[in-house]
């Protein structure tokens, strides 16, 4: 898969005028008029803690304003691949179909369904496809927690999405994920609080923080399955595939990548024995054959040192990916930046923050069926 190196943006309108051109940056507009009465001494990382501490949850748009995508709890492990795949989605949440009408969420929601639950499943090479299945503890926010509390959980405490749920109905309104975020970052491009930020160079805001000796990683001569056996020991959502010297990346395989070991005949077939670099080429392949849409099509995005962080989101948010490698003049690997890595640059947890709030966290139900 070919490699393709991140562009520099060309010159863009840094002001935007009062009109957002979305909700997200209607959003950000809100954030600018909280900037603009912060206390001076404060540094841009201190305003912006205390800006976003100030809007509650309840503000970030709904994505598309459309449903939130439930599976339901008697659903087979077959058909939950098959929304998640579906929906571009990485995990949706569980409803227990048992519940009574009138339940509280807690009674309502029994987890979350999530790809990286779906590897484990292949990994163990299960053959029931419907067969015992263990999804991920469930933690939401109430409508008036704020944005500072949801930007820390997708950062700090490693939550790919946060479920916000509405106490009246007892039912989960929205689901905020980390992609959401960076898109609202980039539709505040030219806003100042977003410019003073995100001007900066990466290597100035200290990313990418893993250098190319702890990134795991798998040769393209391997088999795929490897890719996936390293993902969920090392609990990481993708890694790259590297050439035969070990250094350039070639491609990146993600946890929702396993969807194809399902749902392609050509690949499920060989699945035990397909290597990395021949399963990029098959599922690039068959999204091309069904006039599919995916990052994967694509070539690799990577950056430098020197791109700055606008420009980071910026790609990120119009390539619709969720990492981007790093690399020299040479085009070898020095590291990986991922969504996490930059909302984990915006925000800090002051002292203290969450008190007793992961009390609430809901255990892993036994013998669980999807």
């Amino acid at each position: 898969m070919a490699t393709v190196h991140m562009m520099r943006e060309s010159p863009v309108e840094e002001t935007l005028d009062r009109s957002p051109r979305s909700p997200e940056a209607k959003l950000g507009m809100k954030v600018e008029d909280l900037w603009d009465v912060q206390e001076p001494q404060l540094s841009p990382t201190e305003k912006l803690n205390a800006c976003f501490e100030s809007i509650p949850v309840s503000a970030f748009p709904s994505a598309n304003s459309s449903q939130v995508v439930e599976i339901k709890s008697d659903t087979s492990l077959a058909e939950a691949v098959k929304i998640l795949a579906d929906n571009k989605i990485l995990s949706a949440p569980v409803v227990d179909v048992d519940a009574p009408a009138d339940a509280s969420w807690m009674d309502r929601y029994l987890g979350v369904v999530e790809f990286a639950g779906i590897a484990v499943w292949i990994l163990h090479q299960v053959r029931d496809i419907s067969g015992s299945f263990r999804w991920a503890p469930f933690l939401a926010l109430q409508r008036s927690n704020s944005f500072l509390t949801m930007l820390l959980l997708l950062s700090k405490y490693k939550m790919k999405s946060v479920p916000v749920v509405d106490l009246g109905d007892g039912k989960i309104d929205n689901i905020i994920t980390q992609s959401a975020v960076i898109h609202m970052l980039a539709e505040c491009a030219g806003l100042q609080w977003f410019e003073s930020w995100g001007t900066k160079k990466l290597s100035e805001i200290g990313l990418p923080s893993m250098s190319a000796v702890h990134i795991c990683k798998v040769h393209e001569e391997e088999p795929v399955l490897q890719a996936f056996k390293l993902m969920r020991k090392k609990r990481i959502g993708a890694i790259p595939v590297v050439g035969s010297d070990g250094q350039k990346p070639v491609g990146n395989i993600s946890l929702r990548d396993v969807q194809f070991l399902l749902t392609a005949p050509e690949i499920y077939h060989d699945y035990r024995s397909i290597t990395a670099k021949n399963f990029l080429t098959a599922v690039r392949s068959y999204l091309k054959k069904h006039h599919e849409t995916s990052p994967m099509v694509n070539g690799l995005i990577t950056c430098t040192k020197d791109h700055t962080i606008k420009e980071l989101i910026l790609q990120l948010d119009s390539k619709k990916i969720h990492r981007v490698y790093v690399v020299d003049d040479a085009g070898n690997l020095e590291g990986v930046i991922t969504l996490r890595d930059i909302i984990s640059r915006l925000v800090h947890e002051p002292p203290g923050y969450f008190g007793d709030f992961f009390d609430g966290v809901l255990p892993l139900p036994q013998n669980s069926r999807v």
